[in-house]
């Protein structure tokens, strides 16, 4: 049904603007979680009797909601209606900004892939907070994607994180840092060992200031690209070591066209999600799960648009997933298949 009827009708609105399609999905899932009983009746049809315990957190389904989708937390009450076991809201910053001039968001359909430019488009981390204080207990794990505003120079990256993280710790059960994104200029460099070494220990030694002030301690995440090469994924994941960060997610999108160089839209800057990066994220994945012994978990993200390729992450080495791309393409469909598929 979704693909032969909602799919098409999504694909005409703003006359094929993708962006305009998910705004009004946003405000479809936001009306979908105030009908009373309707998300948790949902996720008795479309969820998992499969839960996971991954850094200290009991996950209800192994399948999450990946960065982006939900940026601001619109909907927060709706998601679990359609079998996700958790939601990661963001990539949020200290500052609200606009994001990259429209358009900014093209599908690439025969691939099923989708190329954004989107530039941490959010209204800022003091306005998640506020819209989660008002929520209260959601009943699901939240991870909440901190990035860099586009305003705040390199050089003043590290305040700009932990002033987010401060803001929103009371509030998330994880933290995912996004020193990855390809649509903020310079962001990447963060991966570098000695800047990132430097935010890690900055964003944890806040944490353990609100921890002795009376908060419960959460685990802190890095989010990396699919770009990397070997070397640079093994410098990171000591980094990552050294500074005791709970989990690793792999990957974000890439910047690389190869997969997709037939298509019109390739040329268009940004980072290529979807089933291009399958191959890619599994990789980086099992990589890092043989690097690290098993010893950091990982939350696979990139390629899923079928239960198999959920299938192939987990068996690289993560220990949850996250869709996003797939759901454009599979619909709600997708998240009950991979959950059905669950050992």
């Amino acid at each position: 049904m979704y693909r032969r009827v909602v799919r098409p009708v999504l694909y005409r609105l703003g006359r094929g603007d993708a962006e305009v399609a998910h705004e009004q999905t946003l405000k479809g899932m936001r009306l979908l979680g105030r009908i009373p009983g309707g998300p948790a009746l949902g996720a008795r049809m479309f969820g998992s009797a499969s839960p996971r315990s991954v850094f200290g957190i009991t996950f209800p389904s192994p399948v999450g909601l990946a960065a982006g989708m939900d940026k601001n937390g619109i909907a927060l009450r709706a998601w679990p209606a359609i079998g996700f076991g958790f939601v990661e809201v963001g990539t949020v910053t200290a500052h609200p900004q606009p994001g990259n001039e429209k358009p900014r968001l093209f599908r690439l359909v025969e691939h099923e892939a989708v190329i954004n430019r989107m530039g941490f488009n959010n209204l800022g981390s003091e306005a998640l907070a506020d819209r989660l204080a008002a929520y209260g207990e959601l009943g699901y794990p939240l991870g909440i994607s901190i990035g860099k505003s586009k305003i705040t120079p390199l050089e003043d990256a590290v305040e700009d994180y932990v002033t987010s993280l401060r803001r929103l710790y009371r509030y998330g059960d994880y933290f995912a840092v996004n020193v990855s994104s390809p649509n903020t200029p310079g962001l990447r460099t963060l991966q570098d060992a000695g800047h990132l070494r430097e935010l890690l220990a900055a964003l944890h030694a806040e944490a353990a200031s609100l921890t002795v002030a009376g908060l419960d301690p959460k685990p802190i995440l890095v989010k990396i690209a699919p770009d990397l090469t070997t070397s640079a994924i093994d410098e990171l994941l000591q980094v990552c070591t050294d500074e005791h960060v709970a989990g690793i997610i792999a990957t974000n999108t890439t910047i690389d066209r190869a997969s997709v160089s037939d298509h019109p839209l390739a040329r268009e800057t940004g980072g290529l999600s979807g089933r291009p990066l399958a191959e890619i994220a599994a990789k980086t994945v099992a990589h890092i799960h043989n690097e690290t012994g098993g010893a950091l978990p990982i939350i696979g993200v990139g390629g899923i648009v079928e239960p198999s390729d959920a299938t192939r992450l987990f068996d690289a080495g993560a220990s949850l997933v996250q869709v996003y791309t797939g759901l454009i393409y599979r619909g709600p469909g997708l998240i009950r298949a991979i959950n059905r598929s669950l050992p």
